[in-house]
């Protein structure tokens, strides 16, 4: 037994010594040192030793494996070291050469839209909501005045799930659970993705955008409506942007008015983008009608407020003088690079 562990040890020393590769001294390891070894089989033979010989062979065993794994992990520095150099040598870098250009993502156009219409009314004390945008239909019709068989429903064909839910049209319904969840004062921005079957064109998409606004507060008026537009016209188009309001109908707000600003192209004086009036809308508003408050649970003798909603493509649209709305999702990066 000892002449056999002996044998092993100078064998497995030869072999270290004789090694060339990291994957040969890999091999030379399992063929000593495995699972079924040379060292292993020879301890399995332990067994037909007797009382005295068995420790003085199980030590010199021990003595074996600590040799040949002390010789395996300097051989292996050494070839380690061999192969880095080679590496080294070989796998040359020229650090004077021109990097690799990394292309930048750019942000959406209608990202930066939204963040700046997010600033200019959270700016003026407004709290950013947001709700589900599969909905159920007490939501998106009957709470906002069009119950069942409503003409309004008609404008505003949609994906339903079944007779209770569908996709919401609008956000108007964050504007009712708002009203349920809180009470007043309330003033809130609801953007967020809606749903309508339109057919594909330069100007509608079956899947767009809007932000809602809503205020419901204690001797809110008409006039507190048409300051914060105006503000808001302002400062998302300029300085000298006007605003005027006409009459329109909503069945959710009375009195309503459709809202329009004065050209971003010619200031007014009439062009191709405003088809020579001199305005462009951009919203739709009005003061919440008394009968949405009341059954959301406010008192409409107690309080008054506003809402307005407008389609976030259509502002960017405005905003960057985009004629095609499917630019905007099409997500060509020589479009998008333009912002």
């Amino acid at each position: 037994m000892k002449e056999k562990l002996q044998n092993i040890k100078d064998q497995a020393l030869t072999s270290i010594n004789e090694s060339a590769s990291l994957n040969e001294l890999n091999d030379i390891r399992v063929n000593y040192l495995g699972k079924k070894g040379e060292l292993t089989a020879v301890l399995r033979g332990m067994k037909d030793l007797s009382n005295e010989e068995r420790p003085v062979v199980g030590q010199m065993a021990n003595e074996v494996r600590e040799t040949i794994e002390q010789e395996l992990e300097v051989r292996k520095d050494k070839l380690s070291k061999v192969l880095r150099q080679k590496q080294l040598k070989e796998e040359k870098i020229d650090v004077t050469l021109p990097a690799k250009k990394m292309d930048m993502g750019h942000r959406h156009p209608m990202n930066i839209v939204l963040e700046d219409i997010k600033k200019i009314f959270i700016g003026m004390g407004y709290e950013i909501v947001e709700g589900p945008e599969v909905e159920k239909d007490y939501y998106n019709f009957e709470a906002l005045n069009i119950p069942a068989n409503h003409p309004a429903k008609d404008e505003q064909d949609t994906f339903y799930i079944n007779d209770d839910f569908l996709l919401r049209t609008q956000t108007s319904p964050v504007q009712i659970r708002e009203m349920e969840k809180q009470k007043p004062p309330i003033r809130i921005l609801a953007p967020g993705r809606v749903f309508r079957s339109d057919e594909v064109d330069a100007t509608h998409s079956p899947v767009f955008h809007q932000i809602e606004g809503l205020v419901v507060d204690k001797n809110i008026t008409m006039a507190d409506l048409k300051g914060a537009l105006a503000v808001f016209a302002k400062e998302l188009y300029g300085e000298k942007t006007r605003v005027k309001f006409r009459p329109h109908h909503f069945p959710f707000t009375e009195p309503s008015a459709e809202v329009d600003v004065s050209c971003v192209m010619c200031g007014g004086d009439g062009c191709r983008m405003c088809k020579g009036s001199g305005w462009i809308e951009i919203l739709g508003c009005g003061m919440v009608h008394p009968k949405v408050l009341e059954m959301c649970g406010i008192d409409s003798k107690e309080y008054s407020g506003f809402a307005f909603g407008m389609g976030l493509e259509r502002i960017a649209l405005l905003r960057y003088e985009i004629e095609d709305m499917r630019l905007l999702y099409e997500n060509d990066v020589r479009f998008l690079k333009q912002f």
